[in-house]
């Protein structure tokens, strides 16, 4: 059976900025990696962006974020598969979700993305 991908509304090119930000910020800023993770630094607000692959299977998985990530006014962005985030977070494994805590460098990359949020 194939990978589930999640519904989502996620254009294009805020999905590829969103990958950016996590290359970004691995190399200047700071990001957690994995569910467990992405779940305990959102909780206690910590977290600028919350980035989310598409093809988490089961979705159930990751079903809470988006709702934990709106009450906490983070924004939160599906992009790419496990094995691009994986790849962008400066892994060799896959990963489900990524939580930056410090930009770094691609403090315009986010501005762009919190404007694309207050649009909608």
């Amino acid at each position: 059976m194939g990978a589930t991908y999640i519904k989502h509304e996620t254009p294009k090119e805020v999905a590829e900025k969103a990958l950016e930000i996590v290359e970004i910020a691995k190399n200047s800023g700071k990001i957690r990696r994995g569910m467990n993770e992405v779940t305990k630094i959102v909780e206690r607000g910590h977290a600028k962006i919350v980035v989310i692959a598409t093809d988490i299977n089961p979705p159930e998985i990751v079903m809470h974020l988006p709702a934990l990530c709106q009450e906490k006014q983070i924004p939160c962005i599906f992009a790419g598969t496990k094995n691009d985030l994986g790849a962008a977070s400066g892994l060799e494994v896959p990963t489900s979700a990524v939580a930056v805590l410090d930009v770094g460098e691609a403090q315009k990359q986010l501005k762009d993305i919190v404007e694309s949020h207050k649009k909608k």
